[in-house]
């Protein structure tokens, strides 16, 4: 059967698409999108067979019993996001705990990269996320929140980027950096001035290295195909060990970066020999905080069970 794989591309992806890792038992037509575009199909319109998707609206739309895709526990998309929250630098905010009572965007309150960052601000710095009042740039599904939270939607014609460097937001949060910073035109800053250091931290004292999207297979397929969703784990698990393996290769860089083989073998020392698991088992704690984010973040109205998330047949691999 012919399926549709749309996904970020990526040195753990791209196997996939060019067709050195296969699918056992089907045939998959990959796709390759930005995670916005691919995200805002697969919640409105579910048009791809199989998706990369975000985890905070996976756990959204599974918690209000409308998910039209269930998970496998491939996680082609990790990143620490203590370098994602930028502070105005004329507003008294030089450590985590500052950031309580403020004003602050993010491109959507449902983001996993903001899911992760109040969670942190919470359970490790004792921010109370709640009294603070969130702008987003919009939502890709709608949101029904606790009526105590101030979380709005900006105006249209204003821009985020646009209200941290007018000063009409204390903070942003997001993967991409606003203007004003990478331009320098506005005092704007980075919360934690060395991200590896904390982000390092982080990671020895949680052991996690955050979680952003996962694999999903659209229910009537899935149900249709049960072998599948383990297919796509041993398939995407190949492509990764291809790019992992290339990290280490030193006759030919295959990385463009002049000391990739010392920066792998740093990372396997600090983060074990697989720096990227895949896996129910192994990343069960990791997924079970982020199910208790979304419950204190107001975007469930119940704290989910990590096993609700994937295809059962995945469990246990």
């Amino acid at each position: 059967m012919k399926l549709t794989l749309a996904s970020t591309l990526s040195d753990r992806t791209r196997p996939l698409h060019d067709g050195r890792a296969k699918v056992e038992g089907f045939e998959i037509a990959p796709l390759a999108g930005e995670p916005e575009d691919l995200f805002r199909t697969a919640m409105r319109e579910a048009r791809h067979e199989i998706t990369e998707l975000s985890m905070a609206s996976h756990m959204l739309s599974v918690a209000r019993g409308d998910s039209r895709y269930i998970g496998v526990p491939v996680f082609p998309s990790r990143a620490f996001r203590h370098g994602a929250i930028y502070i105005r630098t004329d507003r008294g905010i030089t450590r985590p705990e500052d950031m309580a009572g403020r004003i602050i965007g993010t491109p959507e309150y449902q983001q996993t990269a903001a899911l992760w960052v109040r969670g942190m601000l919470r359970e490790q710095h004792g921010v109370d996320t709640r009294g603070i009042s969130w702008r987003s740039g919009g939502e890709r599904t709608p949101l029904s929140l606790p009526p105590d939270m101030d979380v709005q939607v900006i105006a249209p014609g204003d821009t985020l980027e646009g209200m941290v460097a007018e000063g009409r937001l204390d903070a942003f949060i997001g993967p991409r950096p606003p203007a004003c910073f990478l331009n320098r035109t506005a005092p704007v800053a980075r919360l934690f001035a060395d991200t590896r250091a904390a982000e390092e931290a982080y990671h020895r004292t949680t052991g996690f290295f955050p979680i952003m999207h996962c694999i999903a297979v659209r229910r009537d397929v899935a149900a249709a195909h049960p072998g599948l969703p383990a297919a796509l784990h041993r398939a995407f698990a190949e492509a990764k060990a291809m790019a992992l393996a290339e990290l280490a290769m030193v006759n030919v860089l295959r990385i463009s970066l002049p000391w990739i083989a010392q920066e792998a073998a740093r990372q396997t020392e600090f983060m074990g020999g697989d720096p990227w698991p895949y896996g129910f088992a192994r990343n069960r704690d990791e997924i079970a905080a982020m199910c208790r984010y979304a419950l204190a973040d107001g975007l469930t109205a119940r704290e989910l069970a990590p096993e609700e998330l994937f295809h059962p047949s995945t469990l246990a691999l």
